[in-house]
């Protein structure tokens, strides 16, 4: 079995849990350490089964806490070269011992977990997402990104749960408060991607491979989203895709403010 659970997804910071019975993974630490040790504490984790820290890009809602959260659980930093030269100097004292450089689409195994990093469209410096496999379960984690091309697309079939990007309502944002230059980057291909392309990439997915059972929506907008409007969105698009919520896929929100449930996924 697999374990899943996000324990923040946002723009004020991003963490989610990865594990099986022996083996824990955090994927990134853009919250204090305090908030992540509470957030495991309330879902019962092994915190002495925590292994590794994968982070995705450089931006602060990202990486506030991986210095501290390496230290404090003795977690190995798994982190791009180009990446890891962004973030050295906000890390504090650590070794290099352990730091670990990923190369995208190659494999790594941490405990009884393979880890996949691969490329995605975001304005960072090297950005990455990850598909978490035990045996024939898979576990895919997509956020901050801009499209999804046909190469990612690959890296997400197969997945029994894949938390993805619902970042914003196109026509909120068009008419919101940011400014112009704003707009254009959220919307640009090294932007986010919204409700609707949230769950169109659902539906491309689920026409390679009927295995996705599980989708969370992932890193929503505060100003340009709401969680009611993200799910009834995608909701409405996947029925009229021909997906049934009740029998086919279920779907969820991760949130900014709070942990969000905690799946269980079994062969």
């Amino acid at each position: 079995m697999i374990y899943f659970c996000s324990l923040a997804s946002g723009s004020s910071g991003n963490c989610q849990y990865i594990a099986t019975s022996t083996t824990g993974i955090l994927l990134d630490a853009g919250l204090s350490g305090k908030y992540i040790q509470n957030g495991l504490n309330h879902i019962d984790a092994e915190i002495s089964n925590l292994k590794a820290l994968f982070i995705t890009h450089e931006h602060s809602d990202h990486i506030k806490s991986a210095g501290i959260l390496m230290r404090k659980f003795g977690l190995t930093l798994y982190i791009t070269k180009a990446t890891f030269e962004k973030i050295e100097v906000k890390l504090g004292k650590f070794s290099m011992d352990k730091v670990v450089f990923i190369e995208k689409e190659k494999d790594i195994t941490v405990g009884d977990i393979v880890v996949r990093p691969f490329s995605i469209s975001h304005d960072a410096t090297d950005p990455v997402a990850y598909a978490f496999k035990k045996n024939d379960l898979k576990v895919s984690v997509v956020t901050d990104l801009g499209h999804v091309p046909l190469d990612l697309l690959s890296n997400l079939i197969d997945s029994n749960l894949i938390m993805l990007e619902s970042n914003h309502d196109v026509e909120m944002l068009k008419s919101g408060p940011y400014p112009y230059v704003l707009k254009q980057r959220i919307l640009s291909t090294k932007g986010h991607i919204s409700n609707e392309v949230c769950a169109e990439t659902i539906l491309r997915v689920r026409s390679y491979s009927d295995r996705l059972g599980h989708v969370i929506l992932g890193h929503l907008s505060k100003d340009n989203n709401t969680p009611e409007l993200a799910y009834e969105t995608v909701k409405s698009i996947l029925e009229e895709g021909g997906l049934n919520l009740d029998d086919d896929i279920s779907l969820d929100l991760a949130y900014r403010d709070r942990v969000g449930r905690l799946y269980r996924i079994e062969d």
